[in-house]
């Protein structure tokens, strides 16, 4: 990537993305959770790292998000930045930390940036926590948005289809992406809604706006690690590229494991002191 402002030997900062944005080049962002998958996407270039709320499907195994806690969080937050030297790392706050009591979110905020290391922290909505952002902010902590398909909501939504469709929607989340600039955002995350829309923020906007489901005309993209490496193959969303097909190299690989141990070929003599 010589000549390219995201260059593979430089910590990527806010800086760092607001120049990417004005240079017209892409931001790459991906989900890790724990320290060897962590250094792994770290050492591949990848200029930011989200430990996810998603931590509560893929690590844990619940249906929404809502469940993971703030310690939970803080576990993972540690475990990645023990491993990263580049990548800008972005911890999610967890449902129930921030919107309510804006004093509620900032001590969070404090509490997830001094116990992990982590160089920002994420939340989603707008204008109803925007408050709690203005003053995480000016708690000298980088705060990452998130609007559109927002999952910490679910139980308001009832499901996980497109969001902003209709003209108050879009009208509402285009006001919610220049009050998180506003209030001093670094980037926004916008999920699951009309590429044409997505583009239009972008476009506005002068921090820069990640995408997962919601077309190329962002700054940049993101995915769930789990996901893109095809570790969970029945979920199939339209926005999913899948890079490989963990699962299947996985389940050969233990296959092959379970046989040699039944017919004794493991452990070897060469494999025994």
């Amino acid at each position: 990537m010589a000549g390219y402002i995201s260059d593979n030997k430089k910590k990527i900062t806010t800086h760092t993305l607001a120049e990417m944005k004005q240079a017209g080049e892409k931001i790459s962002m991906l989900t890790a959770y724990d320290y060897t998958t962590a250094g792994i996407v770290d050492r591949s270039g990848m200029e930011i790292i989200l430990v996810g709320d998603s931590a509560a499907n893929v690590m844990a195994g619940y249906s929404t998000t809502l469940p993971i806690t703030l310690d939970e969080m803080i576990y993972h937050g540690k475990c990645v930045t023990r491993a990263v030297n580049r990548a800008l790392v972005v911890l999610d706050m967890p449902f129930g930390t921030y919107q309510g009591d804006s004093s509620v979110g900032v001590a969070s905020a404090i509490r997830m940036i001094k116990e992990t290391g982590v160089d920002a922290i994420k939340l989603e909505g707008g204008e109803e926590i925007i408050e709690t952002v203005r003053k995480i902010v000016n708690s000298s902590i980088p705060v990452m948005g998130h609007l559109g398909l927002m999952p910490q909501s679910i139980n308001k939504y009832g499901n996980y289809g497109l969001r902003a469709k209709d003209d108050a929607e879009a009208d509402k989340l285009i006001r919610d992406a220049r009050l998180l600039q506003e209030a001093g955002c670094f980037a926004l995350v916008l999920e699951k809604i009309p590429a044409e829309l997505a583009e239009r923020v972008s476009r506005e906007l002068d921090i820069p706006v990640i995408g997962i489901g919601a077309g190329g005309g962002v700054d940049g993209q993101v995915l769930v690690i789990q996901d893109m490496l095809g570790m969970n193959n029945d979920f199939k969303p339209k926005f999913l590229r899948r890079y490989a097909n963990l699962e299947e190299v996985m389940t050969g690989a233990i296959q092959a494991y379970i046989g040699d141990v039944k017919s004794k070929d493991f452990p070897n003599e060469s494999e025994q002191y």
